[in-house]
């Protein structure tokens, strides 16, 4: 799916081929096809205005908080990665039974993990940087653990960087610090993540 990754584009020869494969020509187009309409459709549940707003916010405080525009851009983008190809995988349902056991797990720390950024904004005085950091590296691992046997290890080097980004308790406790600016952002992150709790996405 990247567009880094080497993939042959339709009827371009691969080195050493020298007969024309029709068949193997045809699976490969069938096979980009398929890989485009997958991606269309996850793609439409990440650009829902809610999960959007959460993206557009998260990127905002990224880039405030490492004053790199560049680096802000690509945490969210490899967020948007991450979760293109693990709906992918899961919607052709790549995963064995005991990854889909991997995959509730992962969805219940994701939603314990939601809640808990919720109740440290609302509830004052109860903000633990070292609690919040350890729900989201659990997350982490369940991750590298579900997609061990599917993505390639720069896709394993993309959940690192967007979990150690957000799990750093240095960025945490800008991000629930009494900075007006940064409570406008939190505020914003957690009425989004409110409507999908709601919606019973997270």
């Amino acid at each position: 799916m990247d567009s880094d990754s080497g993939e042959l584009s339709e009827g371009e020869l691969s080195p050493g081929q020298e007969s024309f494969n029709s068949k193997s020509l045809a699976l490969q187009a069938q096979k980009k096809i398929l890989s485009k309409m997958a991606t269309m459709v996850v793609a439409n549940l990440l650009t829902d205005d809610t999960s959007s707003e959460i993206l557009d916010e998260l990127y905002k405080v990224s880039r405030e908080y490492t004053k790199n525009k560049k680096e802000a851009h690509k945490i969210v983008k490899d967020v948007i990665k991450i979760a293109l190809k693990i709906g992918i995988l899961y919607r052709n349902h790549q995963f064995s039974p005991e990854e889909l056991e991997t995959v509730d797990r992962f969805k219940k720390k994701m939603n314990q993990a939601a809640m808990t950024v919720v109740s440290f904004h609302e509830v004052d005085y109860t903000f633990d940087r070292n609690i919040l950091s350890e729900l989201l590296l659990e997350c982490k691992d369940l991750l590298h653990e579900l997609v061990e046997n599917h993505l390639t290890a720069r896709s394993h080097g993309r959940i690192d960087h967007v979990f150690n980004h957000f799990a750093d308790v240095e960025f945490l406790s800008v991000l629930y610090s009494p900075s007006e600016e940064y409570r406008l952002y939190l505020r914003k992150i957690c009425e989004g993540i409110n409507k999908l709790l709601d919606e019973g996405v997270l």
